[in-house]
């Protein structure tokens, strides 16, 4: 283009030239200004030459094989296998606890109590209903034998029979009523005082002496077996939701002295999580505890590693295309190829996936937020 300007502005000076033998030079100065100004400007510059941006280096990882979940260790708490929550069935003040955490009790032992006089004076009143209505039973009854005897002999009437049957069984139905009442008075007043119902120790108290407590609030846990389970939570259920989690080990060991540990098999998993935490409680069946895992005790749990089908990647190398998960992979011609694929688990700094994947890619690590879908890029740093 400054070639161009350079013709224009000598067939430019060549008009001018022949135009000042007609005027003077003077009044042509106007003119020539601009055009010595433009061949200057052209002239003098330099001819820019728009280079392409130097490829990236980026970091990255190859694919190797099938990853695993590495081992997990968690913390949790040991408790009785078999756990009882004991409750009253009424509502009232409890005026006794007559025991204390780590008690062992017996079947039918009376471990707390509550007021009992509403209860007395109901059973009272119900034992005299039920004297009453023997009473009457039996006065109803001799006046029916009495009428049965005069009918024959013409003394009275029939209806007056019929009467008299009548009334002998509405006085057999009260006195039937009135000693059903009775009985759950009875039940009533027995059951103020909570008692064990089996053998085994108690691992928690509730409610204190004094304390107001409605029917069905927990007052005690009890323990009822020897049998020891460890308990904790998880974040991530699917983990332990494979068709071989009940075959599956764990080793367990106390967090005070690991050299005490045993090993456990899964028991259950909760279905549903804790609406505070978030988080699924775990329970693991201890086999043989030794005598040092003590209820209540904390213990640490190795969650097994288990093969998945897929392969492992930093989750730093996680993009997206649209809503659906993907990669960045530098192809056979040095360009951040994206490439969308399916995700099997993640853990806090990786992610499994299980199609989009082969082994002997190069997937970007870092920085996949800043890279284009076709861009050029150096292989830099490799992570292991």
């Amino acid at each position: 283009m400054s070639e161009q300007l350079t013709i224009l502005f000598r067939q430019s000076a060549h008009h001018l030239f022949n135009a000042a033998r007609q005027f003077s030079l003077l009044s042509l100065l106007p003119l020539i200004t601009p055009v010595v100004l433009i061949f200057f400007l052209t002239g003098c510059g330099e001819k820019e030459t728009h280079k392409a941006a130097p490829p990236r280096p980026v970091r990255y990882v190859v694919i190797q094989t099938l990853s695993s979940f590495p081992v997990d260790v968690r913390t949790g708490e040991i408790r009785a296998h078999d756990e009882t929550l004991l409750s009253f069935r009424l509502n009232g003040r409890m005026v006794s606890r007559l025991v204390d955490i780590g008690d062992h009790v017996h079947a039918g032992q009376v471990l707390a109590t509550l007021e009992s006089q509403t209860g007395t004076n109901e059973l009272a009143s119900a034992r005299a209903d039920v004297e009453s209505a023997k009473a009457a039973e039996q006065v109803a009854l001799l006046n029916l034998n009495r009428m049965q005897k005069l009918l024959p002999s013409g003394a009275i009437a029939r209806t007056q029979l019929d009467s008299a049957r009548a009334d002998w069984q509405a006085a057999a139905s009260r006195l039937k009523s009135s000693m059903a009442a009775m009985r759950n008075a009875q039940d009533n007043l027995a059951w103020t005082k909570l008692t064990a119902p089996a053998d085994g120790v108690i691992t928690r108290v509730s409610v204190s002496a004094g304390q107001v407590v409605s029917a069905g609030q927990t007052v005690f846990t009890l323990a009822t077996s020897e049998a020891r389970d460890v308990v904790f939570d998880i974040a991530d259920p699917r983990r332990l939701s494979t068709p071989d989690a009940k075959e599956r080990v764990f080793h367990v060991a106390l967090l005070s002295d690991p050299a005490v540990k045993t090993i456990g098999t899964l028991r259950d998993i909760s279905p549903q999580a804790d609406p505070q935490t978030r988080t699924w409680q775990v329970r693991v069946a201890l086999n043989n505890p030794p005598a040092g895992m003590a209820l209540g005790a904390s213990a640490t749990i190795e969650i097994p590693s288990y093969v998945l089908p897929g392969y492992k990647i930093p989750a730093t190398a996680l993009s997206r295309i649209g809503d659906k998960p993907a990669i960045f992979v530098i192809d056979n011609n040095g360009q951040a190829q994206l490439r969308e694929v399916t995700l099997s688990g993640y853990v806090a700094s990786f992610a499994f996936v299980s199609s989009g994947l082969h082994p002997g890619d190069k997937v970007i690590t870092a920085g996949v937020n800043k890279l284009r879908d076709g861009e050029k890029v150096i292989p830099g740093e490799r992570q292991s």
